[in-house]
């Protein structure tokens, strides 16, 4: 079995032997490392990045240096965010969580939220579903 260098995750294991396909099977895998996606969104000048959508869910890099500002209004999609670095605070509904690198937090669909008290740059992974728009 072959791995994938996966930076400061470690390596993971991938199947090697493509031909084991089965017949109709696709071959869809889409990896990315993630100093390449944040080297890619502050080339576009912005807090987010999204780079997959696909039918039921899509994700997206966002960052938010110390002592901004987050801008972002409710969404309609459920959403699942994991602090990659960085801590902060953030506020879903009327509640508010201290956030650093490993936290997971879900903020469901319409639900005000923010971060905020921004001590350390954020990154956090964001994933929607269903995609965002």
């Amino acid at each position: 079995m072959a791995e994938i260098d996966a930076g400061a995750y470690g390596r993971w294991p991938v199947e090697a032997d493509r031909a084991a396909k089965r017949p109709g099977e696709r071959d869809d895998v889409k990896a990315f490392r993630l100093e390449d996606l944040d080297a890619e969104r502050a080339a576009h000048d912005g807090a987010y990045l999204r780079f997959l959508r696909e039918r039921t869910m899509s994700a997206g890099l966002y960052a938010l240096d110390a002592g901004t500002v987050d801008p972002q209004q409710p969404h309609e999609q459920d959403e699942i965010y994991f602090v990659v670095s960085g801590r902060g605070a953030l506020t879903v509904g009327a509640e508010t969580t201290q956030v650093a690198r490993g936290s997971v937090v879900h903020v469901p669909a319409r639900t005000p939220h923010k971060f905020h008290h921004i001590t350390e740059d954020l990154r956090v992974l964001v994933v929607f579903s269903p995609p965002e728009g």
